[in-house]
């Protein structure tokens, strides 16, 4: 009996250390502050997600600062992480489809609509384009109404000719030049100490800004335009020998928890922590200028072109860019209809 009940033992343990070694953990490269939305809602949420959809087989670990924001393509092109988040406009000349959720619309809409939009049209006309090519997207997203943080009031578009602000790329960059703004190339987290040390005189970006890079103690002015000065697009990647690796099963319980859900779910964080970061300016104290109606009609007829110079662009990848921007505010209005995702549904320590 003692010997059988050693046998059951050890078979135990080595079933046990079978199981463990069988499991897989996906390390996810992250950027921006420990505070940032993604990181304390998205990752969080999508993990436990995926836990649960793969009982147990497969385990998230976020790891920070593995790389710039910038670099994170790499990073997981290489295999030295296995899933990310991208912004676009971060990597110039490689991204143009990605372009299209950034234009201004001057329509308010949310960002968790957006995103789902988003991803809609990525699957129907983008993901055959090439432009992820070396990752598997898993999931795209769209940032909220982006703005203007700055260290001075304005009262006119001309006052910001020939300011040093922050950009990052993407469609800011067009609006950048039609503003006559001095663009000064930065990653959001070194938007604070260019601030404070007088290399910029302010920053253009979405409104969780204020709080997550905490640009409301630096720069106490925000600028904003009816459904933003532009807006910003990412999306979530895996190293594709990573997702070859999975199992059916397991490909198919992360797929049901990714895509147009963990879309959504980057949307939705959007949401909140914009709301989350004009309470911390307004808090500070912060100045929200209103610019009359006649600058907000002027800055209409400057963003005018920038619809059909996206619609070009795509043309020459292939992309039938005018269908591809109709579908996508189809999506949009058909998005905004929907159930969205509630805080029970969601991680997130704030709440």
């Amino acid at each position: 009996m003692h010997k059988l009940a050693t046998l059951t033992t050890l078979t135990a343990l080595s079933l046990g250390a079978f199981h463990s070694a069988a499991a897989t953990e996906l390390t996810v490269s992250t950027w921006a502050g420990p505070n940032h939305g993604v990181n304390t809602i998205v990752w969080p949420t999508w993990a436990s997600w995926v836990e649960e959809a793969t009982e147990g087989r497969v385990s998230v670990n976020v790891v920070h600062d593995m790389g710039p924001p910038n670099a994170q393509m790499e990073l997981i092109a290489d295999g030295v992480a296995d899933v990310t988040w991208l912004f676009h406009g971060l990597m110039p000349g490689r991204f143009e489809l990605t372009k299209l959720p950034e234009l201004p619309t001057f329509e308010d809409f949310s960002s968790e609509a957006a995103s789902v939009a988003y991803w809609r049209t990525h699957n129907e006309y983008f993901a055959d384009a090439g432009e992820h090519r070396g990752v598997e997207v898993i999931g795209v997203g769209v940032h909220g109404p982006g703005s203007l943080f700055l260290n001075q009031s304005i009262d006119s578009l001309d006052d910001l000719r020939g300011k040093r602000v922050r950009i990052g790329g993407g469609v800011m960059g067009d609006i950048s030049s039609a503003l006559a703004l001095t663009g000064v190339a930065l990653p959001p987290a070194s938007t604070y100490e260019a601030a404070t040390q007088g290399v910029i005189d302010g920053a253009m970006l979405t409104l969780e800004g204020l709080r997550s890079f905490r640009l409301a103690e630096v720069l106490p002015y925000t600028v904003q335009m009816p459904g933003g000065f532009y807006r910003g697009s990412f999306s979530l990647v895996m190293n594709p020998d990573t997702w070859a690796s999975l199992s059916e099963e397991d490909r198919e319980a992360i797929e049901s928890v990714s895509g147009e859900k963990l879309s959504r779910l980057f949307g939705y964080m959007m949401d909140v922590v914009d709301v989350r970061g004009i309470e911390f300016a307004e808090q500070r104290g912060n100045t929200f200028v209103e610019l009359p109606a006649e600058e907000i009609e002027r800055f209409q007829q400057m963003a005018t072109e920038l619809p059909g110079e996206w619609m070009e662009a795509a043309g020459a990848k292939g992309i039938d860019g005018q269908a591809a921007h109709a579908y996508f505010f189809e999506q949009l209005d058909a998005a905004q209809g929907e159930e969205g995702l509630s805080a029970d549904e969601v991680i997130d320590p704030e709440a």
